[in-house]
C-alpha cells in the first residue's frame, strides 16, 4: 500500500491581505530553540518574493525531515526578497528570560533585513517592542507562506550551529538532538555536568544543590515582580501555556 504524501496547508492569504491594503514589505518572524537546554534562541525573518513560486513542500519546520528543511532553505535564499537571522545565546537568556529572549532575537532579525519590512505577520507572539503594524497569528507557521519561510530559514541555521558545537563539546550529542532535553542529553547532564552553552536557569540543567544556590540570583528574580506577571500573562494568553519553556 503506497504511503499518502502530506498535505500542506501553507497559503499567502494573510500576506496578500497586507499587500491589498498597501503594505509592500511583508515580513514572516518565527524562532527556534525556545524550549532547548543549551545553545542560542535563533530567530529569522523573510520577506517573500511575490513573484516567486513557494519552495515546493513549504511548512512549519517541525513537520519536515532535516533533507526537506535543506532543500527549502537553500531555495529560500536564492528567492526570497530579503531575509536575516537574530540570535540570543545562553548567557542572556539566563540574564533575562526565554521570551524577552525571543523577542530580542526577533528584534535582530528585523534590524538586520534589507530592504527593511513595512508590515509583520509573526508565529503566537505580539512584538509590541517593533513599532511596524503586525498580526500575530497562532499556529502561524502552520498557515503563513512567510512564517512558515522563517521557521525553515531559522531551524537549518540553528542545527548547523549545533553541530560545530558537537565538535567543541562531543560528549553532549549536540548534533543529534540540537540541545533538547532527550534522554541521551539528561543522561550526558549527569555524567559531565552542564557546558558553557548550557542554559543554567533551566530546571535540570544544574545538579539540585548547585541549582539551590543559583536561584539566588536567577532569570527570573533579576527582573521586576510588575514585568514578570505581564511577561507570563501574556505568553499563556498568546500560547495557551505557561512561560515555561517548551520545545519548538
Amino acid at each position: 500500500m503506497s504511503r499518502q504524501r502530506r498535505q500542506s496547508l501553507i497559503h499567502t492569504l494573510f500576506e496578500d491581505e497586507a499587500r491589498a491594503v498597501g503594505f509592500g514589505r511583508v515580513a514572516g518572524l518565527d524562532e527556534v530553540g525556545r524550549g532547548a537546554l543549551a545553545g542560542p534562541v535563533v530567530a529569522a525573518a523573510v520577506v517573500l518574493d511575490p513573484a516567486a513560486p513557494l519552495p515546493e513542500g513549504l511548512d512549519d519546520s517541525k513537520k519536515l525531515t532535516a533533507l526537506q528543511r535543506e532543500r527549502i532553505a537553500e531555495e529560500l535564499r536564492r528567492t526570497a526578497a530579503a531575509y536575516a537571522y537574530g540570535l540570543v545565546g545562553p548567557e542572556e537568556i539566563d540574564s533575562t528570560n526565554i521570551l524577552v529572549a525571543t523577542r530580542r532575537a526577533m528584534l535582530q532579525a528585523l534590524e538586520k533585513l534589507q530592504p527593511c519590512a513595512d508590515f509583520l505577520l509573526i508565529d503566537a507572539i505580539p512584538l509590541r517592542e517593533s513599532g511596524l503594524p503586525q498580526k500575530a497569528i497562532i499556529r502561524g507557521d502552520s498557515a503563513s507562506a512567510s512564517i512558515a519561510a522563517a521557521s525553515v530559514i531559522a531551524k537549518t541555521y540553528r542545527d548547523a550551529l549545533m553541530r560545530e558545537y558537537d565538535c567543541a563539546y562531543p560528549q553532549y550529542g549536540f548534533a543529534r538532538h540540537v540541545g533538547y532535553g532527550t534522554r541521551e542529553h539528561w543522561a550526558a547532564l549527569r555524567e559531565h555536568g552542564c557546558c558553557p552553552i548550557h542554559r543554567r536557569s533551566f530546571r535540570g540543567v544544574l545538579p539540585e544543590d548547585e541549582e539551590a544556590e543559583e536561584e539566588r540570583t536567577t532569570a527570573e528574580e533579576r527582573v521586576t515582580e510588575e514585568e514578570r506577571i505581564e511577561l507570563e500573562e501574556e505568553d499563556e494568553k498568546v500560547t495557551g501555556e505557561a512561560s515555561e519553556p517548551t520545545a519548538t
